[in-house]
């Protein structure tokens, strides 16, 4: 229903007789399966649903997981659900493309949940054995109905049936749809509204949807123990990720094109350990590390210079670590880097201070930052005359910016930039509560054409980003087990190197 069309190639021929698809139907031994046991996950989701269902009484709520992206002709991209369908739903990354999750209203004000998808064809249809999109000859088996339901502890139905279930009655009026995941289930929607008499104008069921949308955002801000407990595994198998690249730093040295090949490295760990990269890597040595997002990784890694690796492994359920560490390529910091270094532990270690219930979460930048001002103006960068107090005022101030342009913190579960959709006043002046997971991530960019810094400064970039989940009385840094002190990074990458 939802997926990109592929182009059809007309030269390739598959037999479509009655007698071939009798042949090749029939000759297969019975499956020998066990029911799907419950996901562990099934009833954290069904508790989501539930909250979920308080907010919107009456109205039949639409989630689409997404279908398959053409990457090129008739290939794909590797499928990956919408966050809010893979919230909501518990599954992860073995949902089926084109999968709708929708919650029908029930007298009372409850929701009832029925996942629509399409189920394993039968070997006897041509789909089995000339579909090479979805066809079980070509791409493997789906689950049936029945697994589902056993798996998730809801009702499962064949996605053929969407279209006549979303407009069968009079709630057919009251429907919201996250929009943009895929425009025809949109276009569905609009269409079943508008056959049922929908009062509203277009423009406010528009706008009914982006609240909805921007509720399902702000639902993930704290995290229940399951979503925590999978975090957890994904910080641990990104710090598996990083003892690989700080391993393969010597070859990538010596092979060149290096940044490539640490990259290759971290995603190798990332499909052997979880589901892969939660985000397009960034290995950025030398001066590609004062470029924020450097996903390109074409650059040499080079003796002598840092590599700033700003990496996050994204396990089977879809959450993401998002860590960033600086490591100096031969092991050892110059005096230079060091310095740059520390500065930046320091402004890390102002910001995990300030992430404690009562804080808000703008309170993480302003500590940071306030240190970051504090160094830049003792090393005498900020323009003559301008005091520490003037660069730190909001409103006219900002110099030590030029430094560091980006925040100290964000959000972080299923996307690595979670909770994305709430109102910045909302989002940046959200109090800390116990559950939220969020990065802790300052910097310090010295460009090598950076004519206001002195020459030794120029080149060098670091940052020191780790994964916090905030407590009753603080916070735990789940990725502490990753050196942070530049001394101690120094111990890591020897100890590595000596078990290599």
């Amino acid at each position: 229903m939802t997926s990109e069309k592929q182009a059809k190639a007309s030269h390739r021929g598959i037999p479509s007789s009655n007698e071939f698809r009798e042949f090749i139907g029939s000759g297969w031994a019975n499956p020998d399966r066990e029911p799907t046991p419950r996901a562990a996950v099934a009833d954290h989701a069904a508790r989501r649903r539930a909250a979920l269902s308080q907010q919107f009484p009456g109205e039949r709520l639409v989630i689409p997981a997404g279908g398959l992206k053409v990457r090129s002709n008739d290939t794909d991209y590797p499928f990956r659900p919408h966050t809010a369908f893979a919230h909501l739903s518990g599954l992860g990354a073995h949902t089926d493309p084109d999968s709708v999750l929708v919650l029908d209203p029930k007298p009372g004000g409850s929701h009832h949940a029925i996942l629509y998808f399409r189920p394993l064809a039968p070997r006897d249809s041509e789909e089995f054995y000339a579909d090479s999109r979805r066809g079980e000859f070509w791409v493997g088996p789906r689950p049936s109905i029945a697994d589902r339901e056993s798996e998730l502890g809801i009702t499962a139905r064949h996605i053929d049936s969407l279209a006549d279930d979303l407009a069968k009655d009079a709630a057919a009026a009251r429907l919201r749809v996250v929009r943009d995941v895929d425009s025809r289930l949109t276009e569905l929607v609009e269409s079943v509204r508008t056959q049922a008499s929908a009062t509203a104008s277009e423009q406010e069921r528009e706008e009914a949807d982006v609240e909805f949308a921007r509720h399902l955002s702000t639902m993930r801000l704290i995290k229940d123990e399951w979503e925590v407990d999978e975090m957890r595994k994904a910080v641990a198998a990104t710090h598996k990720g990083f003892d690989a690249m700080i391993a393969s730093l010597p070859e990538a040295v010596r092979k060149g094109r290096g940044e490539r090949w640490v990259e290759g490295v971290f995603g190798l760990y990332s499909r052997h350990e979880g589901n892969g990269v939660g985000y397009e890597s960034i290995c950025a040595s030398g001066d590609h590390a004062n470029t924020i997002h450097w996903t390109k990784n074409t650059g040499e890694v080079r003796e002598g210079d840092l590599i700033l690796i700003d990496c996050g492994i994204e396990i089977d359920s879809l959450f993401t670590a998002d860590i960033t560490r600086t490591l100096p390529v031969t092991g050892r910091f110059t005096e230079v880097q060091r310095r740059i270094y520390d500065a930046v532990y320091e402004a890390q270690q102002a910001g995990l201070a300030a992430v404690k219930p009562g804080n808000k979460f703008s309170d993480i930048h302003a500590a940071a930052n306030a240190v970051i001002a504090r160094i830049l103006h003792e090393w005498g960068l900020l323009p003559e005359g301008v005091t520490l107090e003037q660069t730190l005022d909001r409103e006219k101030g900002g110099w030590h910016r030029r430094w560091m342009v980006h925040g100290t913190s964000h959000h972080l579960g299923l996307d690595v930039h979670d909770c994305q959709l709430m109102l910045r006043e909302k989002y940046m002046d959200s109090e800390l509560q116990p559950g939220m997971i969020l990065t802790v991530e300052p910097g310090l960019y010295f460009k090598s054409d950076d004519l206001r810094v002195p020459a030794e400064l120029r080149g060098n970039g670091v940052r020191i980003e780790d994964d916090v989940l905030v407590t009753e009385d603080g916070c735990e840094n789940l990725s502490a087990a990753m050196p942070r002190t530049s001394h101690e990074v120094e111990e890591w990458m020897a100890r590595v190197w000596a078990n290599a």
